[in-house]
């Protein structure tokens, strides 16, 4: 059986990571006081009990949390395994949500939300060093997020807290708002001005021959996957568990796609989890119509 304590940021995703797990088939429970969790576990554990998977929803709504440390070390001791899933997101992802909610932080008390998440990291922070597992849905799509858990919780993949977004853009469209590394493509050969190329984007293997034939494609990517698998590691030690990296050329369409899509199948080989996300590939496509 496993035993699943899914905890995080308000406004992370735990409603939505529980509903999932419960569609995984999982005995879910949310916001259960901590004073109750070790003798659910006890139930849960009792082999009279008919329940395969359990997952119980814990926030800063469920009482002193603290407590939770000590009745960790009491399930250590009656040797009931826990794994411990905690979501996070960036401060401003998490404000964005609230306001598009309209819901207040419970931690705020009538202040602004940015003060309640302050108060937040404090006092779930000890949670977070604990974590089985970590999961920054700051970039992720609910189905992208769903992913993730499923090979977790379904597939019992590895899993590598430290997630690499590699987004291709238009410079013309504005860079990214919350990429970690700009990566300016627009000195390799521009498919844009090969007519029967034009109208086709990185994702089409003619377009994709004529970028990555060019030897400073390839050697381009190779410095840039060098660099990388150096730097990941190093991040992942610092405590950082996301990269975004976003590569730009003119339009989003040609260029940036073709090597976007080479470095994702490079890093696919990698220690960690990698998404890919196609900006603007559309953009010229919806701007002339």
């Amino acid at each position: 059986m496993r035993f699943v304590i899914v905890t995080g940021m308000s406004g992370a995703g735990k409603s939505t990571a529980l509903k999932t797990l419960e569609d995984f088939g999982y005995f879910c429970v949310d916001n259960l006081p901590v004073e109750l969790i070790p003798k659910f576990a006890e139930i849960a554990y009792d082999s009279k009990t008919e329940v395969n998977n359990v997952a119980i929803g814990v926030d800063i709504r469920s009482g002193e949390l603290r407590r939770l440390s000590d009745y960790l070390e009491e399930f250590r001791a009656q040797d009931y395994p826990y794994e411990i899933l905690f979501l996070d997101a960036t401060d401003e992802v998490l404000v964005k949500r609230y306001k598009e909610t309209r819901r207040s932080h419970p931690l705020a008390r009538g202040e602004r939300v940015e003060s309640g998440i302050v108060k937040e990291r404090k006092r779930i922070g000890f949670l977070r060093e604990m974590a089985s597992f970590i999961i920054d849905t700051s970039n992720l799509l609910t189905r992208e997020f769903r992913s993730e858990l499923e090979k977790i919780f379904v597939e019992n993949q590895d899993y590598d807290n430290f997630i690499v977004t590699i987004v291709s853009f238009g410079f013309k469209y504005g860079i990214p708002r919350d990429a970690d590394m700009v990566l300016d493509v627009r000195f390799l050969p521009n498919p844009y001005y090969i007519p029967e190329l034009k109208p086709m984007t990185g994702n089409e293997r003619p377009v994709q021959d004529f970028v990555m034939n060019a030897p400073e494609s390839v050697e381009f990517l190779e410095k840039l996957k060098e660099m990388l698998l150096f730097l990941i590691p190093n991040y992942r030690r610092e405590g950082k568990n996301q990269l975004v990296v976003a590569i730009g050329c003119t339009g989003g369409k040609h260029r940036s796609v073709t090597l976007a899509n080479s470095l994702y199948r490079v890093l696919l080989s990698s220690a960690c989890s990698v998404r890919i996300e196609h900006r603007d590939i559309e953009r010229d496509t919806i701007t002339k119509g």
